[in-house]
């Protein structure tokens, strides 16, 4: 009898949500190979699926070429929050160019199907809201972020240049903001700032007014609309946003970090950084119809597994 389990590589697949899908995708009887490099991913986020003889584990940066026999392919590989990509800049740019280079090279050695975990990001500053698949974006190419915003752009470039020119099977999603369990605690972003910060009871720090919106994703709806985009019949390639629509402004999301841990918090305003976008939500309409896929967990009860979480890193 023929094994029809399917081999999946994913990269980054140590990291937040990487971990998770990693979980997932074996859970559905997938045999996975999970590459990192351990920069910001970390291994206690898989090391209860090591005992799996279907997990396979490989230290590995993405910037190098990486040979495997695989079906599919989940490039996830790169530092997601502002602290760890502006760490260093140039880095980053390249893991996500030749990152996805050296991915679509393996895809397409092996034909193998393979998903580009792209960002909101790539809309920076939107000048449309909320933002569709269809808007190109506001985004500063010389500004501290754009080691991030443009590396996915590119990324995005070349996905699609490697589809038209060398028939790749690619798959496109663009993530907003997700939060959930195994997010670090250092992480740098709101949602894990402002529980650390409230289950410490320190000052919880709101950059700007707290005016600008968010839209927040728990890690579990992400993780079933990137396996519902992988499975798509294979003319859809996207992009395709992934987030939960339901908008929130940051000094709502500290109101209710506060009220959900109980804490003794106080608000503190600092100095808005350079090119934080004001608006972020997500039009999922495309998301709706072509992947039958709606957010499940709102911030409420996705908040309390979060600070369950966060409260065993202490």
């Amino acid at each position: 009898m023929y094994n029809l389990k399917k081999r999946v590589l994913v990269s980054g697949g140590a990291g937040f949500i990487g971990s998770h899908l990693c979980e997932r995708l074996l859970k559905d009887g997938n045999e996975v190979i999970c590459m990192d490099n351990f920069f910001t991913g970390d291994k206690s986020n898989i090391v209860h699926l090591l005992q799996n003889p279907y997990f396979e584990l490989v230290r590995h940066d993405v910037t190098e070429p990486f040979l495997a026999e695989v079906d599919e392919i989940y490039n996830l590989a790169c530092p997601a929050s502002p602290v760890h990509y502006q760490y260093n800049p140039i880095k980053t740019i390249k893991t996500s160019v030749m990152g996805a280079i050296n991915m679509l090279g393996l895809a397409k050695r092996v034909n193998a199907r393979i998903l580009q975990a792209s960002t909101s990001e790539i809309y920076g500053d939107p000048h449309i809201h909320p933002q569709p698949e269809s808007y190109w974006g506001n985004v500063n190419p010389i500004g501290i972020r754009s080691c991030y915003d443009e590396g996915k752009r590119c990324a995005e470039t070349l996905f699609m240049d490697y589809h038209r020119q060398h028939h790749i099977a690619i798959k496109i999603v663009r993530i907003f903001n997700t939060y959930g369990p195994r997010m670090h605690p250092q992480d740098g972003r709101v949602v894990s700032n402002f529980i650390m910060q409230a289950l410490q009871n320190k000052d919880i720090t709101i950059y700007g007014e707290g005016s600008q919106t968010r839209s927040f994703q728990y890690v579990d709806d992400l993780v079933e609309g990137m396996i519902r985009m992988m499975a798509a019949e294979p003319s859809f390639i996207g992009p395709v946003n992934i987030g939960n629509p339901n908008e929130f402004t940051i000094f709502q999301l500290a109101e209710q970090v506060i009220l959900q841990t109980g804490s003794k918090s106080q608000i503190k305003f600092l100095p808005l950084p350079q090119d934080d976008p004001q608006q972020r939500k997500p039009d999922i309409e495309v998301a709706k119809n072509c992947l039958d896929w709606n957010p499940k967990i709102q911030l409420e009860e996705g908040l309390s597994r979060t600070i369950d979480y966060f409260k065993t890193c202490l």
